[in-house]
């Protein structure tokens, strides 16, 4: 009983936090939670207006990451604008003469090659943080460089976005919990679940492209 009382405390304590946080939330902040979640729930069903989304709720938390010191994720959003514009390019764009960009799986080779960048983009730019009043510094340069990779693959539609971005939100709510960005690491909470729906749904619509003899026998 003992145990269950001090396991409770904690999070008595976190609710209360973040009902403090919720009066003192700016509504901006607010509207970038909102926006990015549309942009998941829309990106999940393939809507190119996903982008305009994630513009909008990347511009606002620009200025919320940089005024809490999370340098790596203030340049990842810097990053992240100029891959709303190309994503909403390349989905409009198509590929093959198609109208609409298909979803594509990459080999192991790339994969392989992602996760070594991702690993010597982190170790250096963490060696480098470590001289600066960041905390995690290795843990917020692998989330920000594992995210710039991860968001490329979405701009392309390649369908194991979904597996990276698992891994990459269930260390970034970590991360918003030590700088007591509640609502922030709620939202990411709420995109593990979206994460779960979004590789089903990519997932079906990716066999329907290689065999879509199964989709006209549904039919």
């Amino acid at each position: 009983m003992e145990g269950q009382g001090m396991n409770e405390a904690p999070m008595a304590e976190m609710a209360a936090n973040l009902l403090a946080q919720a009066q003192q939330t700016p509504v901006v902040e607010l509207a970038a939670v909102a926006l990015a979640v549309l942009y998941l729930l829309l990106a999940v069903r393939e809507k190119l207006a996903c982008w305009y989304a994630a513009f909008l709720s990347t511009a606002i938390f620009l200025q919320v990451f940089w005024e809490v010191r999370l340098y790596m994720e203030s340049g990842l959003q810097v990053f992240y604008l100029a891959m709303a514009v190309y994503g909403w390019w390349s989905w409009r764009q198509g590929s093959g003469g198609a109208k609409q960009l298909a979803i594509s799986r990459w080999p192991l080779s790339y994969h392989l090659y992602a996760l070594v960048i991702i690993a010597a983009a982190t170790g250096l730019s963490g060696y480098l943080l470590q001289g600066t009043d960041q905390r995690l510094a290795y843990l917020d340069s692998f989330t920000t460089w594992a995210s710039v990779v991860t968001t490329f693959m979405v701009a392309r539609k390649v369908l194991e976005n979904w597996f990276y971005w698992l891994v990459i939100d269930s260390l970034s709510i970590y991360l918003y919990l030590d700088r007591a960005l509640y609502f922030t690491a709620l939202l990411f909470a709420v995109y593990i679940i979206i994460i779960c729906f979004g590789w089903h749904r990519w997932h079906q619509a990716y066999r329907l492209t290689q065999h879509p003899q199964r989709g006209l026998a549904r039919n």
